[in-house]
């Protein structure tokens, strides 16, 4: 994820969390923290319509933090048109990479204890629950479930399936 990107990345973050979307002051904060030598931030953006004449459309994105070997999902989100086409599952896949080149040992994410969809991939990736935050997304009050998966030595390295559209420059 670059500069640009924040503007679509915004669009599909309201659209998608309507009552507790990310602010512009926020993706800047953490996109500032991605860019420099040893940045704890990585964000990545998939897109659709790349090539010559077509129109540029990004359709999902997510972020990790990584410090002191602990990795933590930032966000994660698919616009749903493309629900069901395994890109969360790709973009995901890039955070659990991203994470044991970072060399964490366990990777950490909160999320909202009514998405049941998004719990269930996140279990398919090997993330158990180990605690509740009440209140945790604002304004709406709605309780995070907090996931963790622990690192492998197989994590390291996984020959996995690239995501078509999915940028290779940490974008």
């Amino acid at each position: 994820m670059r500069w640009w990107d924040i503007e679509a990345v915004l669009v599909l973050e309201r659209e998608l969390f309507p009552d507790d979307a990310w602010s512009v002051g926020m993706f800047w904060s953490e996109l500032a923290d991605a860019r420099h030598p040893g940045a704890t931030r990585w964000y990545t953006v998939a897109e659709q319509g790349e090539g010559e004449g077509a129109e540029r459309r990004i359709v999902g994105y997510a972020g990790l933090m990584a410090i002191a070997g602990e990795g933590d999902v930032q966000t994660i989100a698919v616009a749903q048109d493309q629900w069901g086409t395994g890109l969360g599952a790709r973009l995901l896949q890039r955070l659990v990479d991203q994470a044991a080149e970072a060399e964490c040992h366990d990777l950490l994410l909160e999320v909202r204890v009514d998405n049941d969809r998004a719990q269930r991939l996140y279990e398919r990736f090997g993330f158990a629950p180990v605690g509740i935050r009440r209140n945790y997304y604002q304004p709406s009050g709605v309780d995070a479930l907090v996931m963790r998966r622990q690192m492998t030595d197989a994590d390291a390295g996984a020959d996995v399936q690239g995501s078509e559209g999915t940028t290779d420059d940490g974008r």
